[in-house]
């Protein structure tokens, strides 16, 4: 089939790599405007542009999806389908363009977590299984009739980006498998139960999201911790004899030493360092102070071994 891909950072590279190298032709690929980031505000390219400039693949970066110019360009290249993943929402204009319609690859078994943030939510919520899904798109985000889907265990411990890179891969050898069911015409496409009361929500991450609250239960705060790490990572408050510090944690345990006051610290300024919470106390191993480099608990402790740390 000739195919438009849809798509913008690392996590759709490997999907749009497995179509290139299948017998599929890619057509177009469509990914975001170039943008300044960093401190010297440089130019930089998505992910997926940079492998379309690497593939010598033919490349459209529209400001507007409804702009007439690129509506005629997507047109001229007759694709039979268009396949997305993690790009941004589509107007009506051109999802219904192509015969086969346009199918997208998402990052949990819908219809649970719907919406931007799916890999996260699945593991700050606790879920033990998670999973890719392959579905056509349809007017509203993420309700579209389901084709197939692979499901992932998610291991006590395993954080987002752990569960990030499976996905994008097991989510492209999907997503290829689905392309082939569409082409020989095997595709059995199932509406998705749009009335179910206990469907979880996949919201945006906004800072507030990332506040640990200490007077949570370990599990609960264990799972955050590793449900936003390593981006954009939980945070809290250290004070350092009385200076305080916003801390990004990226990697915790829970202890099963014997219980600490809420928010309360124990240490033994060598190997481990402890915070009391509602149930259960979190031993936190990785962490990066405000203006420092990222570390191992022992390197912090071992810098801090006559200061007074506080949890605020």
């Amino acid at each position: 089939m000739k195919i438009v891909f849809m798509g913008t950072p690392t996590f759709a590279v490997e999907s749009l790599d497995i179509i290139h190298k299948s017998h599929h032709e890619v057509v177009g690929v469509i990914t975001a405007t170039d943008k300044p980031a960093g401190r010297g505000q440089k130019i930089q390219y998505s992910a997926v542009k940079d492998y379309a400039l690497a593939n010598d693949l033919n490349l459209l970066q529209p400001s507007n999806l409804k702009d007439e110019n690129f509506i005629e360009d997507l047109r001229s290249l007759k694709a039979d389908l268009f396949v997305v993943v993690a790009f941004r929402m589509l107007p009506s204009v051109v999802w219904q363009m192509p015969p086969k319609g346009t199918i997208n690859l998402h990052g949990s078994l819908l219809p649970q977590y719907r919406g931007a943030a799916p890999i996260n939510w699945a593991i700050i919520n606790g879920e033990q299984v998670s999973g890719a899904t392959t579905f056509f798109i349809e007017e509203k985000i993420d309700t579209g009739n389901i084709i197939d889907n692979v499901t992932i265990n998610i291991s006590k411990n395993m954080n987002a980006g752990e569960l990030h890179d499976i996905l994008m891969v097991r989510g492209a050898k999907l997503l290829l498998s689905t392309l082939g069911k569409i082409e020989n015409g095997t595709a059995k496409a199932q509406p998705q139960d749009l009335n179910n009361k206990g469907v979880k929500k996949a919201f945006k991450i906004f800072k507030e999201t990332c506040l640990i609250d200490w007077n949570k239960t370990a599990q609960e705060i264990h799972n955050l911790i590793r449900g936003l790490s390593p981006y954009p990572a939980a945070y809290t408050s250290i004070s350092i004899n009385d200076k305080e510090y916003a801390t990004k944690i990226f990697k915790s345990e829970i202890s099963d030493s014997e219980q600490l006051d809420t928010g309360s610290i124990h240490t033994d300024f060598k190997s481990f360092l402890e915070v009391g919470t509602a149930l259960g106390n979190i031993s936190i191993l990785e962490l990066q102070i405000a203006g420092k480099k990222r570390m191992d608990i022992k390197a912090f402790l071992n810098g801090n071994k006559n200061n007074t740390i506080k949890i605020n």
